[in-house]
């Protein structure tokens, strides 16, 4: 693991579990046990019901691209050397959608629909960030 110059998640009570999982490799969401929704970002309740009542449900961490961004300036120094870099949102099988970045893939090659499935990558000891990749 090399130096990691970005920054780094915020740990929160609310998302805790969902960074814990990431880094053991699994990619865990919110689901309601009152109305079954899931969601993402996690927060306190439910934001369908607004109950209190939920697990952190493991997903399959499959998905499809619903939108996505290429970054061509520096905005923040840690993402220098990444220019011209994406940020894609991922809508789950499991309904929720997620931001993060789609690797293996050229910013050219990106397209509304396409399948994808998470990889992790271990960036610093104990963080674990949830990625995407072209689906196999």
């Amino acid at each position: 693991m090399s130096t990691y110059d970005r920054p780094l998640p915020t740990i929160t009570p609310n998302n805790r579990p969902f960074w814990e999982a990431a880094a053991r490799h699994e990619l865990v969401i919110p689901r309601c046990q009152k109305c079954a929704h899931t969601w993402f970002p996690p927060g306190p309740v439910c934001p369908y019901c607004m109950s209190n009542d939920f697990i952190w449900q493991k997903s399959a961490g499959r998905g499809r691209v619903s939108s996505w961004v290429i970054y061509n300036k520096v905005y923040y120094d840690g993402f220098a050397d990444a220019i011209p870099y994406n940020v894609v949102q991922v809508e789950l099988e499991d309904g929720p959608r997620l931001t993060s970045n789609l690797v293996g893939v050229a910013n050219s090659d990106i397209k509304y629909e396409m399948k994808v499935e998470v990889i992790f990558d271990d960036v610093a000891p104990g963080v674990t960030i949830p990625k995407f990749r072209p689906a196999s």
